[in-house]
């Protein structure tokens, strides 16, 4: 089976610039598993670069969390960027690696056939074009995935929350949030659960197993503590 594959490589949904999708089947992260990681690049700027000069909204939009646009010599990404995606770890390597030719085009479907797929590892994958993640999800054991987007592809994608507000909104229009709290105690436990996979949770799962954070799902939304 395919270990790595360009899934698309053309215009982005948010601005028309280009970018690339890069599928990798790792089972290297503890957390999640054996899983195939999707990291939605900017076709021609270095990541840390992309995030400095405010490029990364081709792949990221409007997420709050990408920082402000800097010019400061001293720093290697935005202002203030608050992404749990480390820029300098996976996903630096992964674009210096396509800039190489390491990767080829592959046919997705074969990509996710009965793997577990986490859609945007880093990215938003509302910047691709649907049918990329249709093809993607097709023959896969499950998934994850996650949008600051609003709304978009709700039968594929957690709506990320910013604040109870927002989920709450999301609620209301049948919407599946995910939603990232200061402690325990802040979790709606009417409508979220504690993300099994989370240390305050005791860890109790691996993504692979646990398989809630879809959209395509009737389970509560999910929360995590701020970490």
């Amino acid at each position: 089976m395919l270990k790595s594959a360009i899934i698309y490589k053309g215009a982005s949904l948010i601005d028309q610039k280009p970018i690339v999708v890069i599928a990798t089947y790792s089972n290297r992260n503890k957390k999640t598993g054996h899983v195939v990681q999707t990291y939605i690049l900017c076709d021609e700027i270095n990541p840390l670069e992309a995030s400095k000069n405010g490029a990364d909204y081709s792949i990221c939009g409007n997420c709050p969390m990408r920082g402000e646009v800097t010019n400061d010599p001293d720093r290697k990404q935005a202002k203030n960027r608050k992404c749990y995606v480390n820029l300098g770890q996976g996903v630096l390597i992964v674009w210096k690696a396509y800039k190489r030719g390491v990767y080829q085009i592959g046919d997705a479907a074969e990509m996710g056939r009965g793997r577990f797929v986490r859609v945007g590892t880093y990215g938003d994958p509302a910047a691709v074009p649907s049918h990329v993640w249709d093809n993607l999800l097709s023959e896969c054991e499950t998934w994850t995935a996650y949008t600051h987007q609003k709304p978009w592809r709700p039968d594929i994608a957690m709506q990320s929350a910013d604040n109870i507000l927002e989920a709450i909104e999301h609620w209301k229009n049948k919407r599946r949030t995910f939603r990232v709290i200061k402690n325990v105690l802040d979790i709606d436990k009417t409508n979220e659960i504690l993300c099994p996979a989370s240390k305050e949770a005791g860890r109790r799962v691996q993504c692979t197993a646990c398989k809630l954070c879809k959209g395509s799902s009737r389970a509560k939304s999910i929360a995590i503590v701020e970490h």
